[in-house]
């Protein structure tokens, strides 16, 4: 066995795969906008586009999405970190005026009643596929993608650039508490 391989504390095993982008999610029911963030989003199937999100019971947007059954995923990039930081770590059940206190800016696309956060790299807007067992038990929600968008100076020909772009605009890796990792260098093979 290679001298630099050590045991990882079960508790802690999480983090060996959990360094994908973190994401904002938002969403909108009945005159309500919320932004939060989550670092468990993964991709799940191809066609239709589909995706999952761990939210967690207490957070005020699960509510807004179960009620409305869309929501919208956004990859924030590092020139958002205090924002993200921010909408990751209030409620709106504790703090009304959250959104505005993170420094959010809301946008609309024509078509899609969704509140979408400026600034970021990737939007996405999804329509719940209600799975109440795995909602419940879990906190796993399961969302068909059915619009997308991209900043291009960092996502372009279907493939993210982020070399070629600002570093600004690489995107944010939620490691824990506080500590993000910014995307790297590419390498080919």
């Amino acid at each position: 066995m290679n001298a630099s391989i050590r045991p990882v504390d079960l508790a802690k095993a999480y983090r060996l795969l959990n360094h994908g982008p973190t994401v904002l999610v938002s969403a909108r029911h009945q005159a309500v906008d919320n932004v939060m963030a989550a670092a468990w989003c993964c991709a799940l199937d191809f066609d239709p586009p589909k995706l999952t999100v761990v939210l967690d019971k207490a957070t005020r947007t699960r509510a807004l999405i179960e009620g409305s059954g869309l929501f919208a995923i956004q990859v924030p990039t590092v020139a958002q970190l205090q924002l993200t930081q921010a909408v990751g770590n209030a409620s709106l059940a504790d703090d009304p005026a959250k959104l505005a206190h993170a420094g959010v800016e809301l946008f609309a696309m024509e078509g899609h009643n969704l509140p979408l956060v400026a600034g970021c790299s990737a939007w996405l807007v999804c329509r719940l596929l209600d799975e109440p067992h795995n909602q419940q038990a879990y906190d796993l929600f399961i969302g068909e993608v059915i619009a997308a968008w991209a900043d291009e100076r960092v996502f372009r020909d279907g493939r993210w650039h982020f070399e070629r772009a600002d570093p600004s605009l690489r995107s944010l890796h939620h490691v824990a508490g506080g500590h993000y990792y910014a995307i790297g260098e590419a390498v080919n093979a």
